[in-house]
């Protein structure tokens, strides 16, 4: 089993980095946002990985930090999810959206995750809601709560990007007093539109 990998970025596709560890080349599979968070690294970087095994292929997964591996391994350990979907579904939303769905059984925050239907939102919802708000907790890692996903949820229906809306309701939510939903909504906006 391989843990993880230190070393030099020696090339980045599109969903794949291959780094160099003492004149190897490991080609690892990554999330768009670990290509993101890469792209600009010189020197050393550091990948938690995961080895999957098959028949004819043995692929190599890779995350910046541990507690998005752990969160790859909850979401594969759901029956007929595979690592491609696991890939997908970190890939286009990040781990405390994707926890926060999961704990606030939000099914709407899943469907929007290309690949994932209702029954598989339900299902992974089932799977994974108790093993995820256990697994944040011992991470102290920080979920959207409710509120949060709503005002999220009401800046992408008024045409907001998903990213964009999630970083503005974070940053603003700390610093409201009495927080509604209302409030929330209004902040965030008036930091979108000075973009």
């Amino acid at each position: 089993m391989i843990s993880h990998l230190s070393g030099e970025i020696a090339q980045i596709g599109d969903v794949f980095v291959v780094i160099d560890v003492g004149g190897i080349g490991y080609h690892v599979n990554v999330t768009q946002y670990a290509l993101h968070e890469l792209a600009g690294k010189k020197g050393k970087v550091k990948l938690y990985t995961h080895l999957n095994v098959r028949e004819d292929a043995l692929t190599l997964y890779g995350f910046t930090d541990p507690v998005k591996l752990e969160m790859f391994h909850l979401i594969t350990s759901v029956s007929g999810v595979g690592p491609q979907l696991a890939m997908k579904i970190l890939s286009q939303v990040k781990v405390e959206e994707f926890a926060g769905a999961i704990i606030n059984e939000d099914e709407k925050v899943l469907t929007r995750i290309s690949g994932i239907g209702q029954k598989s939102a339900k299902r992974l919802i089932l799977e994974l809601k108790e093993k995820t708000r256990k697994k944040m907790e011992a991470h102290d890692f920080k979920v959207t709560n409710d509120i949060n996903h709503d005002a999220v949820s009401a800046l992408i229906s008024l045409g907001f990007d998903r990213n964009d809306s999630v970083d503005a309701v974070r940053a603003v939510s700390g610093d409201i007093g009495e927080l509604t939903i209302e409030a929330l909504i209004k902040e965030a906006l008036s930091r979108l539109r000075e973009k």
